[in-house]
């Protein structure tokens, strides 16, 4: 009986996602080598057959079941109403799709729109994802038209654009070309998606599933850190009831019974606040320290 594990076909994404993918690998411990101009890199786990493709491309790949599971935005999936599986949401590159136009159109921060019409006519609306836009248009009974844009949206208006729908992070590339959001048509994260023949078949789901738990371990130990410390029999219970760990503290007897060490995974945006506390409950010797991955 063979051991060998099930081949996966694997898609990594291309462009703004590519470097926080592969940080996150990275890691996990997946060391993924990438050699001049090729599209097929290397990666460290078995049975992986690997490309590099545009965002888009994955989840049209996914959607066509050419390509078993991959990492892409959710909004593609919207976009391209693609049917596939929805794995994890690795919650990386949070952007939005808004709709921006001139800050000389916008009157208390709305486009006027009196009767769905903008200026008397049609508005022109540019971007590069025309199901989105369509929806807005229709959702909203706007008489406009949709002009399709292959890169730098942002630089239509207001000549050759009226307004545009866009895929923003910060927002400072519209402001740099006096543009000014003034809708948000939905949310998106990097998140991971298999296609719904590798989703059905168990032995590839539960690689896929396997490869999930790793990298999750890794984003649940980026929220938190261990704290040590010390404390002694009198003040443990009032010191332990104040950490916010996962499940129940680690305790340990110091030496000739001076008291009790105390190790937690803590949430790490809870430190700077609790240490005042911690301090002010009997607690000494605190100390904390980054985390690689945590499985729970």
């Amino acid at each position: 009986m063979s051991t060998e594990p099930v081949l996966l076909k694997f898609a990594l994404p291309k462009g703004r996602m590519q470097e926080s993918v592969t940080a996150l690998l990275a890691e996990a411990g997946v060391k993924v080598k990438v050699g001049d101009r090729s599209y097929r890199p290397s990666i460290s786990i078995p049975a992986m057959d690997t490309k590099i493709l545009k965002p888009q491309n994955i989840i049209e790949m996914l959607h066509h079941g050419t390509r078993d599971f991959g990492i892409a935005g959710a909004d593609w999936v919207a976009e391209l109403q693609a049917d596939i599986v929805e794995v994890a949401d690795l919650g990386l590159d949070a952007v939005r799709i808004v709709t921006a136009a001139p800050k000389q159109y916008l009157v208390d921060g709305k486009l006027p729109l009196p009767g769905g019409k903008f200026r008397g006519g049609k508005l022109r609306i540019v971007g590069e994802m025309e199901r989105l836009a369509k929806q807005w248009i229709e959702k909203n009974g706007i008489d406009a038209e949709f002009i399709r844009s292959y890169g730098t949206t942002e630089v239509f208006p207001p000549e050759d654009g009226d307004c545009i729908v866009d895929i923003v992070q910060s927002g400072d590339t519209l402001r740099a070309n006096n543009l000014e959001i003034f809708d948000v048509i939905m949310h998106s994260t990097t998140r991971i998606y298999a296609s719904k023949a590798a989703w059905a078949d168990p032995a590839k789901r539960a690689r896929i599933e396997e490869f999930v738990v790793v990298l999750r371990s890794v984003l649940d130990a980026r929220k938190r850190v261990m704290m040590e410390l010390n404390v002694t029999a009198s003040n443990l219970e009032a010191v332990v009831a104040l950490l916010p760990c996962m499940g129940a503290p680690t305790i340990a007897n110091l030496h000739h019974g001076a008291g009790y060490a105390v190790k937690a995974a803590i949430p790490r945006d809870k430190v700077v606040p609790l240490l005042p506390k911690l301090k002010g409950a009997g607690a000494t010797d605190i100390v904390t320290y980054s985390l690689s991955q945590i499985v729970a």
